[in-house]
C-alpha cells in the first residue's frame, strides 16, 4: 500500500506545472491588455500552444520529477527555475525563427514572473503537504538493515527524527550481535520479507561479504524490493560525495558542490548576467559620471582602482572599484583599517555605503565574478591565509562575489584576528556546499538590509 500512490506524484507535478504555466499566460494577458477576447487570435493561440508544448518537451528531456522523499525543497525549486530558464530560451528562439516580433514583451515578462511565483508556491506546498501526509502514517516505507553497526544506528536515528519522510525501520539482521534491535540472522531475512511488508533493504557494507551483497540484490530484484548500500565513511562524514562511473567502475568523487552541475551553473550565470545588466543600465549609467567627478575632485589620481585578486580555481583577475584612497604604495598589501589616513573624504562615504564596489558588476558581466560568492582577496593575502588556515583554498571552487554569506552575516572589512577569518571561511564553505538560487536571493536581501541599517565594520 505504501508504494501504491507514489507513482502518481510525478504526474501530479506535471499536471500542476502545466496548469500553472497556462494560468500565468492567460492572467498576464489580462493584466497587460485588460481583456481576453484577442487572446484567441491565431497569433497568440500559436504562442499559447507553444508555451505548453515546450514545457512538456523540457520535462520529457530533463525528467525534473525524479525526486526522492528526502530531496531538499531548494533542489526541487532550483530544478523548476532551471526549466523556466530553458523555457525562456526556447520561446525566444521560437519568436526569432518565426519572426513574430509583434508579441508584447511586457506580457512575456509578466507571464514568467507569475509562473515563477506560482511554481515556487505550488512545489513548496506539495512537498510539505506530502510530508505532513507521511508524518501521519500514510504512504510509508518499511525498511530493514543487514549488518548492525554505527552507520545503521545513525540511519535509524535519522528516520526517527524525520517522520515526515515516511520511513519506518523494522530492525537489523546480523550474525554477530544480539539485542532488541536485531530481529534475526542474515539468513532469516528472506523468510521475514515474505511474511512482512518490506520496501527497502539497506546493506551495511563493512559487515557483509561480496557474495552476500550480490545475493541480496538478486533477491530484491526478484521481490521488487529496493536494495541500498551503506558504505563506511565515518572518518569523512562531513563531506559530500558524488557517484561517477568510469565504464563499469563506480568511483566516489569527494566534495562535489551544487555548482559542479552544469544546469546550476547556467541558472547562476543567467541570474548574474541579468542582474549585472540591470545595475549597469539603470544605475551605473547615471551614477558613474557623478561618482567619477566626486572622486576626481577629492584627490588626484584615476577614477577607478583596479587590483589583482584571486578568482575561481585560484586564477588571478583584475577587480574593479571606485578609488577610495589617495594613491599609495601599500594598496596591494595592506587592508584598510578604521580611521585609515589613506582614505579620502569622499572615499570614506563610498566605503561606508559600499558604493565603491559597484564597478564589480562589470567583473560579473565579464564572467570573473558572481553577484554572490566568497569575497575575493588580494593575492598576497590569499598566499598568507592558505598557509595558516585549513581548507582556505576550498573557497576558490566557485567564482568570488560582490557580496557573500560571510559579509551578510557581519564578517566584512578588516580581519583583526585569525578567528574572524576562520569564521568567514567557515561561512564561505557552507555557502559553496549548500548553494541554491534561493540562498543567493536571501544573501542579497540581507546585504541590502545591512546597507540600509549601516555597518560599523564598513570602512
Amino acid at each position: 500500500m505504501a508504494k501504491r500512490y507514489s507513482k502518481y506524484i510525478g504526474l501530479i507535478h506535471l499536471l500542476g506545472d502545466g496548469l500553472l504555466i497556462n494560468m500565468a499566460f492567460v492572467l498576464a494577458y489580462w493584466l497587460k491588455f485588460d481583456e481576453l477576447t484577442s487572446l484567441f487570435a491565431p497569433i497568440y493561440i500559436n504562442l499559447f500552444l507553444y508555451f505548453s508544448a515546450a514545457w512538456f518537451l523540457l520535462v520529457l528531456l530533463f525528467k525534473p520529477y525524479k525526486i526522492s522523499r528526502i530531496t531538499r525543497v531548494a533542489k526541487v525549486i532550483r530544478n523548476g527555475y532551471f526549466l523556466i530558464s530553458l523555457h525562456i530560451l526556447s520561446v525566444l528562439s521560437f519568436i526569432l525563427l518565426t519572426k513574430s516580433y509583434q508579441y508584447s514583451r511586457e506580457h512575456l515578462l509578466i507571464t514568467y514572473a507569475l509562473f515563477g511565483f506560482f511554481l515556487f508556491v505550488w512545489r513548496t506546498s506539495l512537498i510539505y503537504l506530502l510530508r505532513i501526509y507521511r508524518k501521519k502514517g500514510f504512504n510509508s516505507r518499511y525498511v530493514v538493515v543487514i549488518g548492525y553497526g554505527k552507520s545503521g544506528l545513525e540511519l535509524r536515528k535519522f528516520f526517527r527524527l524525520h517522520p515526515e519522510y515516511g520511513f519506518h525501520m523494522l530492525g537489523f539482521f546480523d550474525d554477530k550481535h544480539e539485542n532488541d534491535l536485531v530481529i534475526g540472522k542474515v539468513s532469516d531475512l528472506k523468510a521475514f520479507v515474505k511474511e512482512h511488508e518490506v520496501h527497502e533493504v539497506y546493506c551495511y557494507l563493512p559487515k557483509l561479504s561480496g557474495n552476500t551483497i550480490k545475493e541480496m540484490i538478486d533477491f530484491g530484484e526478484q521481490h521488487l524490493i529496493k536494495v541500498k548500500l551503506i558504505p563506511n565513511f565515518n572518518a569523512i562524514t562531513n563531506m559530500s560525495y558524488e557517484l561517477q562511473h568510469y565504464d563499469q567502475i563506480p568511483v566516489l568523487s569527494v566534495t562535489p558542490t551544487p555548482l559542479d552541475e552544469y544546469k546550476n551553473q547556467l541558472v547562476k550565470r543567467t541570474f548574474d548576467v541579468a542582474f549585472s545588466l540591470f545595475v549597469i543600465v539603470f544605475i551605473l549609467s547615471w551614477m558613474i559620471p557623478i561618482l567619477a567627478l566626486l572622486v576626481k575632485v577629492s584627490s588626484p589620481g584615476p577614477v577607478f582602482f583596479k587590483q589583482k585578486r584571486t578568482g575561481k580555481d585560484n586564477l588571478p583577475f583584475w577587480c574593479y572599484k571606485f578609488r577610495s584612497m589617495y594613491v599609495n604604495q601599500d594598496a596591494d598589501s595592506r587592508q584598510a583599517t578604521k580611521k585609515d589616513c589613506r582614505i579620502t573624504p569622499i572615499g570614506a562615504i563610498l566605503r561606508k555605503t559600499s558604493l565603491d564596489e559597484l564597478p564589480q558588476f562589470f567583473n560579473v558581466l565579464q564572467g570573473d565574478m558572481s553577484v554572490v560568492g566568497p569575497r575575493p582577496h588580494m593575492l598576497k593575502h590569499t598566499e598568507e591565509y592558505a598557509k595558516s588556515i585549513e581548507k582556505f583554498m576550498s573557497r576558490h571552487f566557485v567564482k568570488p562575489g560582490i557580496t557573500g554569506l560571510a559579509q551578510a552575516k557581519g564578517y566584512r572589512g578588516e580581519t583583526k584576528s585569525m578567528n574572524l577569518m576562520k569564521n568567514r571561511i567557515r561561512l564561505d564553505r557552507f555557502y559553496i556546499r549548500n548553494w541554491s538560487i534561493l540562498l543567493d536571493f536571501k544573501i542579497i536581501l540581507l546585504t541590502v538590509l545591512a546597507l540600509i541599517e549601516g555597518d560599523e565594520k564598513a570602512y
